[in-house]
């Protein structure tokens, strides 16, 4: 006599079971705000954007996975190489505000060096004026890999948004990681106090504040598009002061330096400083 009893609890356990999962994956659907993967031959990227803040604003991140054996670039890729670059679709009310980069290496590759990534990695990024209709947001990523050539990687990564969104734990725990791992800007025991550029722009004199116990800092100059420059010499003055000089390679024919912007990277006793120079 209770055999029915027993099979209509077990398909209305099944049934529950089969509903909750169900729901499970439609939140996890709504919940996360990624692109698909896209693949090519040297790795695959995808897109993350978490919820907007009440401003809009959206902070997300550009995952980058290469393959073993195979590199991605920073912002100046150095020799060789393509470095990030983001755009968004025609006619987009949207703008990319900032795009972070972790500190990079500097690559041996059959002769040329390269300055980027041999390890997956993440650049945060803030995109603003989303409207608040918007349902989609696609970004085109533009990218470089390479082995023993480099290919570039190029790919529309389309995201699905909803004004409901809540964070998955996973994607927002990778994405403050990830601005973890960006350089400090200068602070009192870390920082660019003097620099100057030689008349013929053929060398860079920089002094810097560097923390106690440094000995030889890694010096990264990131001048006009497509130029880095890494050969900097140091000399320790005391008093915790650095003079660096930096060999400056061939520029563009008629550069001119006035008015200029230029990127400098210091890697000294496991910290990094990023700031900017400015030529005046």
């Amino acid at each position: 006599m209770n055999r029915p009893l027993v099979q209509f609890t077990h398909g209305l356990t099944f049934g529950l079971l089969l509903a909750l999962a169900t729901m499970a994956l439609t939140i996890g659907d709504t919940q996360a705000a990624s692109s698909d993967w896209a693949v090519n031959e040297g790795g695959r990227m995808r897109l993350v954007l978490l919820p907007a803040d009440p401003d809009g604003r959206r902070e997300g991140a550009l995952v980058i996975e290469p393959n073993s054996g195979w590199i991605t670039y920073w912002k100046e890729p150095g020799d060789v190489g393509i470095p990030p670059a983001l755009t968004l679709s025609p006619g987009s009310t949207a703008v990319i505000e900032s795009i972070g980069f972790p500190v990079p290496k500097v690559l041996d590759n059959s002769g040329m060096r390269d300055v980027g990534y041999d390890h997956a990695v993440t650049l945060p990024l803030v995109i603003a004026g989303l409207g608040a209709d918007t349902d989609t947001l696609t970004v085109n990523a533009f990218i470089g890999v390479c082995k023993n050539i480099c290919i570039p990687f190029q790919a529309d990564l389309t995201v699905a948004l909803s004004s409901g969104d809540a964070a998955v734990a996973e994607e927002a725990s990778m994405i403050s990681a990830a601005r973890q791992r960006l350089p400090d800007a200068p602070s009192d025991d870390f920082a660019v106090t003097h620099y100057a550029m030689r008349s013929d722009l053929k060398q860079l004199d920089l002094t810097l504040r560097l923390p106690v116990g440094t000995t030889e800092p890694q010096v990264f100059v990131s001048g006009p598009s497509g130029h880095v420059f890494l050969d900097g010499e140091a000399e320790i003055l005391g008093d915790g002061k650095v003079q660096v000089s930096v060999p400056i390679g061939k520029l563009p024919k008629t550069y001119t330096l006035t008015g200029k912007r230029w990127g400098i990277l210091v890697l000294a006793a496991g910290r990094a400083m990023e700031t900017t120079l400015a030529f005046d």
